[in-house]
This record gives structure tokens, C-alpha cells and sequence, in this order.
């Protein structure tokens, strides 16, 4: 073999459509894309425009209410608690909180999330004393009947801030 034999495998490339190459190669002339008009141009963005009809987004009622100001808080199943348990990411004999779960890659929290939440998805056999933001009642039970004990951390008020 040499070098220029090199070749791909069949289907391994696909060739584009050359648009624009004449009326024998049927996207000749206007490429396929009709003619005039604004979405004959380059760089248009037409997302949820119905040709001057009212959009679906408006014409549909809106339900319910939002909060903005609602907190979220990153999951943490007990499964996954004891997968990390028995990869020796954590140590179980130690006090496991927030900033050890990032660290060993579990949650991912930031600007947006309000803490760790703990769910009882699954089963933990050691006993573990975790503190975290948030515990379902499951998930308490569950730690507590492994020989551990869950932590709830009360949130921080704005008055004890300012205060201190």
C-alpha cells in the first residue's frame, strides 16, 4: 500500500449538496430556497414567527405561578452515596458535608443551587453522619436505621447576616 492509495471507508465521508451550479443539477439558480423574500436571505432567525398570525406562545392561556424566587437544590440519592462509599471517594468514617460531596464530584452546586438535598433512592449499609441542606423523610429513616445520623442545616436569614 501507498500513500496515495490511502482512502476512506465507503459512507465514511458524505459528500454535501453543491447548491448554486447550474439548472442541470436541480439546486441551481436560487440554491433550492425559493425566491425573494426574508428567509431567501442569510442570517434569519424566524423561532415561533407565524407569518404575522399570533404566535402559539401567546394565543395559549399561561397557568399556574412561578416562583423567582424559589430555591433549588442538587439531588443526592443514596445509592449514589454508597457507590461513592465503596469507590473510596469518600470516607464513611469522617462527617460528610456539602463542600466533601463536590469535592469528590458527586453534586454540582453554584450560584443557583441552594445546597444538597438528600433522596432515598436506593440503600446505605454503613453508618454515615451527613449534613446537608435538605433530607426527605426516607432518606432520614433509611441513614438512621444504617446506625446514622442526618444533619438538616437551617437556611441563613437575612437579619443574622446583616447583624454579624
Amino acid at each position: 500500500m501507498k500513500l496515495n492509495e490511502l482512502r476512506d471507508n465507503d459512507g465514511a465521508r458524505l459528500k454535501f449538496k453543491r447548491v448554486g451550479r447550474g439548472i442541470g443539477s436541480g439546486k441551481g439558480k436560487t440554491s433550492g430556497r425559493g425566491v425573494k423574500g426574508q428567509k431567501a436571505r442569510t442570517g434569519v432567525s424566524l423561532n415561533g414567527f407565524e407569518g404575522g398570525q399570533l404566535p402559539i406562545y401567546r394565543r395559549l392561556p399561561k397557568r399556574g405561578f412561578v416562583n423567582p424566587f424559589r430555591k433549588e437544590y442538587a439531588p443526592l440519592n443514596l445509592r449514589t452515596l454508597q457507590a461513592a462509599i465503596e469507590a473510596g471517594k469518600i470516607d464513611a468514617g469522617k462527617p460528610i458535608d456539602e463542600a466533601m460531596l463536590e469535592a469528590a464530584g458527586l453534586v454540582r452546586t453554584g450560584a443557583k443551587v441552594a445546597g444538597v438535598r438528600l433522596l432515598a433512592h436506593g440503600e446505605i449499609k454503613q453508618a454515615v453522619t451527613v449534613s446537608v441542606a435538605g433530607a426527605s423523610a426516607a432518606a432520614i429513616a433509611a441513614v438512621e436505621a444504617a446506625g446514622g445520623t442526618v444533619t438538616v442545616l437551617a437556611p441563613a436569614k437575612k437579619d443574622e447576616a446583616s447583624e454579624a
